[in-house]
């Protein structure tokens, strides 16, 4: 098993590895977003009719996930608890999910996102309010046991931002969950309370730094359309944090 400071550094590794790989398809990602608008005519009033905001993520998913299987990042893994992304590298068993956010809920996705238990590891207390804490119990291990290795747990999340009427992309960025093992440098930050007993979120705006590495950030600002933000005095405001880290970023 790893030191809180070397796991950290694995995952602030892996998240610098596919920060660079989606800019580096960032042209091709946000084309790929885009094909949608060729059929539009054919599938828009179904979708609009209420079919769900979900199902956006069902398109999304399809290019973002070819990108990252078409780069062939190492061993897919069939285990049926995890990420919709799940494989084996020689250091590490890693998770990716992709989280897809409409505008009228900028707020929520400015400061965090629900994620499921089969989604990460961190086991620890949701402060509700000040007389309520809650348990949470993830279904993902610290480490995965290979005989007699043992690899670390890493959780990523694709977030992307899109407009509730035109569908068109605002934002996208790379989070980095912390693994369970980190609780005692993070506590309670991680997690937040979510809608239901069992539900909770990535509570990433406590959690915006690696903090046993020096100026690294678990958050990485893939994309974001800047000009259409700022004429917009409500997404400005609601995507506040994030634009300042994409500042900080540039």
């Amino acid at each position: 098993m790893l030191n809180n400071l070397d796991l950290e550094k694995i995952e602030s590794k892996y998240l610098e590895k596919f920060y660079h790989f989606l800019k580096f398809t960032e042209d091709e990602m946000l084309k790929g977003l885009q094909t949608k608008e060729k059929i539009k005519d054919d599938w828009y009033k179904y979708w609009n009719s209420g079919a769900g905001s979900s199902d956006f993520d069902i398109g999304a998913e399809r290019i973002v996930y070819a990108l990252f299987n078409g780069k062939g990042i190492g061993q897919p893994n069939s285990c049926p608890i995890g990420s919709d992304l799940f494989f084996e590298v020689d250091d590490a068993f890693i998770h990716i999910d992709l989280k897809t956010v409409q505008t009228r809920n900028v707020g929520d996705y400015n400061t965090s996102i629900f994620v499921g238990a089969n989604q990460n590891s961190y086991n620890g207390d949701m402060i509700v309010n000040r007389t309520e804490i809650r348990k949470y119990g993830p279904h993902l291990p610290h480490y995965y046991t290979c005989g007699k290795i043992k690899k670390p747990c890493l959780t990523y999340f694709v977030t992307i931002l899109y407009e509730d009427i035109k569908l068109d992309i605002l934002n996208i960025n790379l989070l980095c969950m912390p693994n369970g093992q980190l609780i005692n440098e993070y506590r309670t930050d991680v997690l937040k309370a979510g809608k239901l007993v069992t539900q909770t979120r990535f509570n990433f705006s406590k959690t915006l730094d690696f903090r046993l590495l020096k100026n690294k950030k678990r958050v990485k600002i893939v994309y974001m359309n800047e000009n259409k933000i700022l004429k917009d005095d409500k997404l400005k405001k609601g995507l506040n944090l994030l634009l300042d880290v994409y500042k900080e970023q540039k």
